[in-house]
């Protein structure tokens, strides 16, 4: 721990570090925390999984254990971030660097129930970290007042802007004092988020510790050719073969439909998988992230407005099954792998259409990804075995039965009682009728052939 130590860190948040397992600070932590902790503005690019969530968070509770709090009311220390999942995964980490301190931390986020969200602000809380939505709702809502704040961090600032939420950033900002420290970070750079951060930030401490736009060294990177309608199958193939070992592995989807479709034919084989994305609860949500994280779940199949959120420990294969139209989202979602230091690998299942995509990816990155094409499923290649496809998957009896029934209902109409035919109802056409049946004027008029006219014949 010498080299924490050596960054001027308090004894305290020492202790917390060693119980839990740090040893050596990372490049972005080495660079970030000494100025941060003399109250200088930060500019971090950074990749995630590189440790900028303890780069930001041990210099403010530093600070604010430091200080007397005098209004148990007020928050102090503002976290704004993109995702659900990022912001009880940033609440976790100040938990544990906390441990050893009297501070009060809360999550803020949308998707649950506001009470009791807003029952421990109301106790008082030193550290909030919010999603820029449920935050600017309990504001006007009047429960959270953003005057008190000394220290701002805005995290995943490219992922906001993706997003979508920088108008509510910058609502945010709006509200905060002048006079404060800001640490702003991000994984790209992009001109929006530059002139962002031009105006928020004061003298700011530039910091980096890998290109912008370039993904981890330490993570393999492979295209497979492969038609869309056969990815399923290329999918199950590796799941079942090359990857049978592998305990965990994160599948990316662009649609939520898609990420539903992925989790319900691997459940046909048999493979434990579950979806994250937008449309579930944030039960659903963290149920799923819980049983990924414990390999309960095999698989997990996610959007990417999840994948800046997910941080699994060791997790060694992506797969991303339809190529993001964004350069910058493939940077993201691979970074889900090769974290820390570990070696991860990165597959992509190519269709032709998605060829452009590519080539704007590797344009960013800078580099030529490899392409494998020892597998069974390359362009063209006609899938005989598609009893997946069976439509809801039912027994072939079932599928004849459905289809007998279909053919009883447009059998050729018999007439109705009702209309005073009841001698014919039910029996095949043409048939003569009884000759006890007693007639009825209706039930002739309706089987008297009609007449047709001819020309009479004088000569006759």
């Amino acid at each position: 721990m010498e080299d924490f130590i050596k960054l001027g860190i308090a004894q305290p948040i020492i202790d917390a570090l060693a119980k839990q397992g740090y040893t050596t600070p990372t490049p972005i932590q080495q660079q970030a925390i000494p100025p941060a902790l003399n109250h200088k503005d930060l500019l971090g690019t950074a990749q995630t999984g590189t440790g900028k969530t303890a780069a930001f968070s041990i210099p403010i509770i530093q600070h604010l254990m430091e200080i007397q709090h005098q209004k148990r009311s007020e928050t102090r220390a503002l976290i704004l971030t993109p995702t659900r999942e990022l912001a009880l995964q940033i609440d976790e980490s100040i938990r544990d660097y906390a441990a050893n301190t009297k501070l009060r931390h809360v999550v803020i986020f949308g998707g649950v129930k506001q009470t009791s969200q807003v029952q421990s602000i109301k106790q008082g809380m030193d550290i909030m970290t919010a999603t820029p939505g449920r935050l600017l709702d309990l504001m006007q809502q009047g429960y959270i007042d953003l005057r008190g704040i000394t220290h701002f961090v805005l995290d995943e600032a490219d992922r906001m802007l993706d997003m979508g939420f920088i108008n509510d950033v910058k609502k945010v900002i709006a509200k905060l004092p002048a006079k404060r420290q800001t640490l702003f970070f991000s994984a790209t750079m992009p001109n929006e988020v530059v002139k962002l951060s031009e105006s928020i930030l004061k003298d700011p401490v530039r910091v980096a510790v890998a290109p912008v736009s370039t993904t981890a060294e330490k993570v393999t990177q492979k295209l497979y050719f492969v038609d869309q309608k056969n990815k399923k199958f290329l999918l199950q193939d590796m799941l079942q073969n090359s990857l049978k070992e592998v305990d965990s592995v994160l599948v990316f989807t662009r649609t939520k439909h898609g990420a539903n479709k992925v989790v319900k034919d691997l459940e046909k084989i048999k493979v434990t998988a579950q979806a994250i994305h937008g449309n579930k609860s944030q039960a659903a949500r963290q149920s799923a992230l819980n049983n990924f994280k414990n390999r309960t779940t095999r698989v997990l199949v996610a959007t990417d407005i999840a994948a800046r959120g997910i941080d699994i420990d060791e997790l060694t294969h992506v797969i991303n099954y339809e190529i993001p139209n964004i350069p910058e989202t493939y940077v993201h979602r691979i970074g889900r792998t090769g974290r820390a230091g570990n070696s991860g690998v990165a597959i992509s299942f190519v269709d032709r259409e998605e060829v452009p995509f590519i080539r704007d990816i590797q344009k960013l990155i800078k580099m030529e990804i490899e392409r494998d094409d020892d597998h069974d499923f390359g362009p063209g290649t006609q899938v005989k075995d598609e009893k997946i496809d069976v439509p809801h998957n039912r027994p072939p009896q079932r599928i004849e039965r459905k289809i007998a029934e279909k053919k009883k209902q447009h059998r050729p109409y018999r007439g109705n009682g009702n209309q005073g035919n009841q001698g014919n109802q039910g029996k095949p056409e043409n048939q003569p009728r009884s000759q006890n049946q007693p007639k009825s004027q209706n039930s002739e008029q309706s089987n008297r052939p009609k007449k047709v006219w001819k020309p009479v014949d004088k000569n006759k």
